[in-house]
């Protein structure tokens, strides 16, 4: 039986609300907020942007007659085979759709959908905490309807399914992905009931398409410590099912009484380092990769103990791969992951040694613009728990941001092309495309690189005349 058990009308400060409440009454039908609006609604969290309103009736024809009641001309887009619409409104956005309720076959998570009541529509929900809904219609305007006791569930910080989890997640296995996304959104527990449910159906996820798995998986990454989704997502079964690749860097050996460390939750503690520094979600998935070739070039040397040589390399090669396993987008953002895989050791290696003006000027030349977000996530890759190590480190880190600071003031090389292009060596020695032409190219770069030759035009010419000549070629006249 449904229990009213709060009053939230004073809450409900979006204008919007009373225009709902007025169609409804005009149109003598009943509307609820639900979802995600009330969960935040209740835990003080800022969500003005969406906002779901279930009707007992057309969702579509009320979406037009609440458009026609706000100030301009609002258009609606509606989804007639679903009974869906949505318009937006002071920079949100709304979408109604008609109560009803959902039945599942086995080997699909596309529901059969009927028209239904208030009770069928919180039913079909995926946990208690977004099972809850306001009351709209006039007359019982702002009365909380909580038929799971989600408003304990959020004070005990807890997911938890409105109905049998088992059920609830062999219909739509998304929703284990969500009940994770969730808890490390909140900082919620998973009640245990439900956590076992998940592990029990884990496999089922073969039947979501890997474009909704990785959307949801994003929004795990994207939370302000990603390793705890993560953590849960490994416990349940579900990483190694969507994610093989990483779950191969878990784990440690030792030979000779020499370990390394274990590449899995290192990898975990570099990504919640990152998160501390940016929210630029493929940053996030370059930390991710970062030591993904860890495995297949792990090696061990007497002399010397556990070495991973040029797993950099490997790594960048992995990358456009995995994006494509992964149905990430295979453009810009994959080059950047790509980037930055390849030179993470970079700075490091630069803090190791001795700060040479040429190293840097070459880091900077191969990272261009994004060299702050390089040393973001080579800063974040300090996880030693020897705090004399990490002292160091930093301290040489600070050395390293000063030296790309001076250099880019007096060279500017970041996102830097040599001032002599390919064309004009052709036309100076008036000869074809060729080998020689790439020769002289690359020789000014790296005189330039050296601090042999100034990054500037007048030193290059003359430099690109001397390479010219050693390669028997002089000045078309």
């Amino acid at each position: 039986m449904t229990e009213r058990i709060h009053l939230l009308k004073k809450h409900l400060t979006n204008p919007v609300f009373e225009i709902i409440s007025y169609v409804a009454g005009e149109m003598n039908v009943n509307a609820f907020v639900i979802g995600g609006f009330v969960r935040d609604l209740l835990l003080k969290r800022d969500n003005q942007q969406d906002i779901d309103i279930v009707v007992l009736g057309s969702g579509i024809d009320f979406a037009h007659a609440v458009a026609a009641r706000l100030e301009g001309d609002i258009p609606v887009k509606f989804f007639k085979n679903f009974g869906t619409a949505m318009l937006r409104f002071q920079g949100g956005k709304i979408e109604f759709v008609g109560a009803r309720k959902e039945s599942y076959r086995r080997n699909s998570r596309k529901p059969i959908v009927e028209n239904g009541t208030l009770t069928d529509d919180q039913n079909r929900r995926d946990f208690t905490i977004n099972a809850m809904a306001i009351d709209l219609t006039p007359g019982s305007f702002g009365i909380l309807i909580d038929p799971f006791d989600g408003i304990t569930d959020l004070k005990n910080k807890l997911i938890r399914t409105p109905l049998d989890p088992d059920i609830t997640f062999s219909d739509d296995p998304l929703r284990m992905m969500r009940a994770i996304r969730f808890a490390a959104q909140l900082n919620f527990g998973i009640e245990p009931v439900t956590f076992k449910a998940i592990k029990r159906n884990a496999e089922r996820i073969s039947i979501v398409s890997m474009e909704r798995i990785t959307d949801e998986f994003n929004l795990i990454i994207q939370t302000d410590k990603p390793s705890v989704g993560f953590i849960m997502l490994d416990e349940t079964g579900l990483l190694q099912l969507i994610f093989p690749a990483f779950c191969e860097l878990k784990g440690t050996e030792t030979i000779d009484g020499k370990g390394h460390k274990d590449n899995f939750y290192h990898t975990l503690e570099v990504l919640d380092n990152v998160a501390l520094q940016s929210d630029n979600l493929w940053l996030r998935w370059a930390a991710i990769l970062h030591d993904i070739a860890k495995p297949q070039t792990r090696k061990f040397i007497p002399e010397t103990g556990w070495t991973f040589h040029a797993h950099e390399f490997k790594g960048a090669k992995m990358v456009p791969h995995l994006f494509r396993e992964l149905k990430l987008p295979l453009n810009e953002k994959m080059r950047f992951v790509e980037k930055l895989v390849l030179l993470h050791l970079r700075p490091i290696a630069l803090a190791e040694d001795t700060v040479t003006d040429s190293a840097v000027r070459r880091l900077l030349f191969e990272a261009g613009n994004d060299i702050d977000d390089l040393m973001i996530l080579c800063n974040a890759d300090i996880t030693s728990k020897n705090p004399h190590k990490v002292k160091k480190f930093i301290g040489n880190f600070e050395i390293v941001r000063q030296k790309l600071l001076e250099i880019e003031e007096k060279d500017r090389l970041r996102n830097w092309r040599p001032p002599i292009s390919g064309e004009m060596i052709m036309e100076t020695f008036g000869i074809t495309p060729s080998k020689e032409v790439g020769i002289i190219k690359d020789a000014i770069t790296e005189a330039i690189l050296d601090g042999k030759i100034p990054n500037d035009y007048d030193a290059a010419y003359q430099f690109m005349l001397k390479e010219g000549a050693k390669l028997g070629m002089n000045k078309v006249k």
